[in-house]
């Protein structure tokens, strides 16, 4: 990895990112990585968080914040709000949500039972396609040996899995979030991701980043994926100095350094 230093960042117009540890810091958003969403917005980049956050708060995030829409749950849906108008779309037809829930439940009552400690995340309520499991987030942190269990139980039931900072997210479905930014691409900007992939930027901080990572040209990290290094076999092309959202400002920083 090289350090953002390195980084010559005048050609960049889309901004892919991350929200849970690479915007915010300890489950908080601060002012000067939410003043650097609206720094993006203001010098007219095009800003798309990518998360493993439920529909309901892609509702408020696409309606309130900065950004050109916000794709949710893992790449399940994307939510854009553009002239007092809501546009939601889905990976999956709403005719298979119900029968892939009720193997979700399945899968929560196995993890529950067979990894002690282990919760449901506290935005289950308001998501849609996925079922996030918490090991860190308001639960004590779980060991990586009960994490990988948690990835094991939910591919045993032929589900996908992915690890972020906080959840294990799994879903029914073939999408993920590269797929799901290419979507949105094709659909809001009419244009491929291949197309623009020399302009675009993508910042996260953990394992389920990976495929974005391995896809962009241009991928950076926050300081924390140090952490997880060890288990990505495509790092990101950069990394910032700083943790959460100090390293977001940072990053943010440097892209509008023209």
């Amino acid at each position: 990895m090289k350090q953002l230093s390195d980084f010559s960042p005048s050609h960049i117009k889309y901004v892919f990112t991350d929200i849970d540890d690479t915007l915010t810091t300890k489950g908080k958003l601060p002012a000067q990585s939410y003043k650097a969403l609206w720094d993006l917005y203001d010098s007219g980049l095009q800003v798309i968080p990518v998360t493993g956050r439920p529909a309901g708060w892609c509702e408020m995030i696409a309606r309130f914040w900065p950004v050109a829409g916000v794709i949710g749950e893992n790449g399940g849906l994307y939510f854009k709000h553009k002239n007092n108008e809501m546009t939601r779309h889905y990976a999956q037809p709403e005719s298979l949500r119900p029968e892939h829930q009720k193997k979700l439940e399945l899968i929560k009552s196995d993890v529950l039972k067979q990894v002690p400690g282990a919760g449901v995340a506290s935005d289950q309520f308001c998501r849609q396609i996925d079922l996030a499991i918490d090991f860190s987030e308001d639960v004590p942190a779980l060991s990586k040996k009960d994490v990988q269990k948690i990835v094991a139980i939910f591919k045993s039931h032929g589900a996908q899995a992915k690890v972020s900072s906080i959840h294990v997210n799994g879903w029914f479905g073939d999408h993920d979030k590269l797929s799901m930014c290419k979507t949105f691409c094709e659909r809001e900007f009419n244009k491929s991701l291949e197309s623009i992939i020399d302009e675009c930027a993508f910042i996260g901080d953990s394992p389920n980043d990976e495929p974005m990572f391995a896809f962009f040209n241009h991928s950076f990290a926050v300081e924390n994926i140090s952490q997880f290094i060890n288990e990505l076999k495509n790092p990101p092309a950069f990394i910032t100095p700083s943790q959460g959202a100090k390293g977001f400002v940072e990053f943010a920083n440097k892209l509008l350094t023209k």
